[in-house]
């Protein structure tokens, strides 16, 4: 071993050994680091006092998310009365409304059961919009509607107003009845009192047997 090296190993050997200003160093961390951690430690439990509870921030509203919808619901119900104090009743299969400022329901797979003087009636449909404010349901696509005692319709793109039992459609109708079959290019129908009005290319077969035990 060189000269030189054997004076580092001696300088490094002094460095390390007791009572050295390393040794010194090492003895005194050894009571200032716990004294440290309790002091923050202390600080962490009482500091939540001197708050007043509350926690102040700003959002940049560019950089946080937005809910694309307020509720989002599978298998929902919805309950009210029409104008006579009967209850209906909805259902669907999922259920969207996109905003709170807007009463719109987006609903798929829905069935509706209304209350008539002379049994239940049913709505069914594939997907529609129900508005919460005014109890009307309108529908995109077919719409199909039966009652217990054998009124059927069958129309498309079609508002029914569950508070009156109204039904008025855009596009092309077919339906039965106890007495016979009917088509046509558009409707009004109440539902109540079982009187369809057809607007253009209105066609109605009556079957006699079933008209005379009717």
């Amino acid at each position: 071993m060189s000269e030189i090296a054997q004076r580092l190993q001696s300088q490094r050997r002094a460095w390390a050994h007791p009572g050295s200003g390393h040794d010194r160093i090492v003895r005194t961390l050894q009571w200032l680091l716990p004294m440290g951690i309790g002091v923050l430690g202390a600080f962490l439990v009482v500091s939540p006092l001197y708050t007043a509870g509350e926690v102040s921030f700003v959002l940049d509203k560019n950089k946080v998310d937005v809910a694309s919808a307020r509720l989002q619901a599978e298998s929902a119900i919805y309950r009210g009365e029409d104008s006579k104090g009967r209850a209906f009743q909805l259902h669907a299969g999922s259920a969207v409304q996109k905003s709170s400022a807007e009463p719109i329901v987006q609903l798929k797979q829905l069935s509706a059961e209304i209350a008539l003087e002379e049994g239940p009636g049913r709505i069914d449909a594939d997907s529609g919009r129900y508005d919460l404010d005014t109890r009307k349901l309108a529908v995109d696509g077919p719409i199909r509607f039966q009652t217990a005692d054998g009124y059927r319709l069958q129309t498309s793109d079609s508002t029914v107003d569950l508070r009156t039992r109204q039904m008025e459609s855009s596009g092309p109708v077919n339906g039965s009845t106890p007495m016979g079959v009917f088509s046509g290019n558009k409707l009004t129908a109440d539902l109540e009192k079982r009187i369809v009005k057809l607007d253009g290319n209105a066609r109605l077969r009556i079957q006699p047997r079933k008209a005379n035990r009717r």
